[in-house]
């Protein structure tokens, strides 16, 4: 949300006449850079053009140093199960179909997982997204445990999957019904928020509609589902519902780690070496946030470390990383390839060589290059964050990915309470850019403006 609105506004602002947009030059000693700040012909303008144009110049320094790896989004998660049949089947109600299969023997799947036992591979596809959020399901012969297994939310070690969905209320009910029948899942009942804050500070009614998300997870011993739904706006490229499913769900649109450390230190390589995008510093998320609070079912006092990434090449296939500050049951050491369960993520690129020699200059050791089950270029790693990766060579896919996001929703009108306003790049007339850019920052803060990227969904 940050990147569009700001660079929307960012861009009008440059066609504003000379007269319109004085320059000065400000020295923070706090950060020690210099910034342009925009001296408006009003206090109120100038604050507002200021706060704008400070974040587009910080995010354009924090994004300028990104090596240029052409990193994909989240390419698979990848599943231990114990039948592939009946895996195949479960998430053919999510749209999953099966497009590939292969298999190791022994050898051959120690020399690429290091994993002694024999493996047959399974990758299944949602709907014609080929780009992100596609499924690989690993049977070993000889799994190496059970994996991280049925615990508590935000267990350290535990991995979650995200899906958008058109009816998130019966999707927890299903589950629901599933834990009566003895299965092991914990539904949490969704909550509704409105992460956008387009309409705080309004009466909202039956006519003036809320617009935001309702989100949820259902816990599971050997996966570990998000769901949202949206209402009121969308976001091109950001989950695309497969018509074709019985569910009414997408693509995996990104991917939540439970992970321990110090946050800055065991992921700057996502940054440094695989080239992801930060969204923005770590910062301290807590029960005062409706979402988290009742997703993670946080308990009064609670809080965690959050920092999510982001390719360059794709808005989806995110990554959340999350570090307790409280007390939390650690599995970490059962989070290994060969376990059962959520163990290990896909990433591709067309320069592999070049993320390879990233990889190591971190300190990581991987492994040799070498072709995959799938005939792919590819090599295997674990990060200093207990996060394991395959990082395939992969030159295009079918469906190209958004690499814009657009935020297409009902924006408050002074005038109109229910006007459209679709919020993209370039829409904005440059005679309303003051009076967006009021309506804007008068109902939200821009600290809060800065937290929207964060909420995709």
């Amino acid at each position: 949300m940050k990147k569009i609105l700001l660079i929307t506004l960012f861009n009008n602002f440059l066609q504003l006449p000379e007269s319109k947009r004085n320059f000065r030059e400000v020295n923070f000693a706090a950060t020690s850079r210099k910034f342009f700040l925009l001296s408006g012909s009003s206090p109120i303008q100038k604050n507002l053009l200021n706060s704008v144009l400070i974040i587009l110049l910080f995010t354009y320094k924090s994004f300028a140093q990104l090596p240029e790896t052409g990193i994909s989004g989240v390419y698979e998660v990848m599943v231990g199960v114990k039948n592939h049949q009946t895996m195949i089947k479960y998430f053919g109600e999510y749209g999953f179909t099966l497009k590939d299969s292969s298999q190791l023997s022994e050898s051959q799947a120690f020399e690429v997982y290091g994993v002694k036992s024999a493996l047959k591979s399974y990758r299944l596809q949602n709907g014609d997204i080929d780009s992100h959020g596609l499924l690989r399901l690993l049977m070993w012969e000889k799994p190496l445990g059970d994996g991280v297994g049925f615990n508590i939310p935000e267990t350290v070690g535990s991995r979650m999957a995200v899906m958008m969905t058109k009816d998130i209320i019966r999707l927890v009910d299903i589950y629901k019904l599933e834990r009566q029948n003895g299965k092991q899942w914990l539904p949490i009942d969704p909550i509704f928020d409105d992460p956008l804050h387009v309409k705080d500070g309004q009466k909202v009614d039956f006519f003036n509609r809320p617009v935001g998300v309702r989100e949820t997870a259902v816990y599971g011993d050997w996966f570990t589902h998000v769901f949202f739904q949206r209402y009121g706006y969308e976001i091109p490229g950001y989950g695309t519902i497969n018509k074709n499913a019985p569910l009414q769900t997408s693509e995996f649109t990104h991917h939540d780690f439970f992970i321990k450390g110090d946050m800055a230190e065991v992921t700057k390589y996502y940054s440094e070496a695989l080239g992801l995008k930060p969204e923005k510093p770590i910062e301290v998320d807590g029960d005062w946030l409706k979402g988290p609070k009742q997703v993670f079912q946080m308990p009064d006092g609670y809080s965690h470390y959050y920092r999510g990434f982001v390719s360059p090449n794709n808005i989806c296939g995110k990554l959340k990383f999350f570090v307790t500050r409280g007390n939390k049951p650690d599995m970490s050491e059962h989070q290994r390839v060969g376990e059962l369960g959520m163990t290990l993520h896909s990433l591709f690129t067309n320069k592999l060589s070049m993320v390879y020699d990233l990889i190591k200059k971190q300190g990581i050791v991987p492994t040799k290059i070498q072709k995959n089950e799938f005939n792919e270029q590819s090599f295997i790693f674990k990060g200093p964050d207990g996060v394991s990766w395959q990082i395939i060579e992969k030159k295009e896919t079918n469906i190209k990915p958004i690499t814009k996001v657009e935020f297409k929703f009902l924006i408050i009108d002074v005038g109109s309470k229910t006007s459209p306003c679709p919020l993209q790049r370039g829409n904005l007339p440059v005679r309303s850019f003051f009076h967006i850019l009021k309506i804007l920052f008068m109902q939200f803060s821009i600290f809060r403006l800065i937290k929207i990227n964060k909420y995709y969904i």
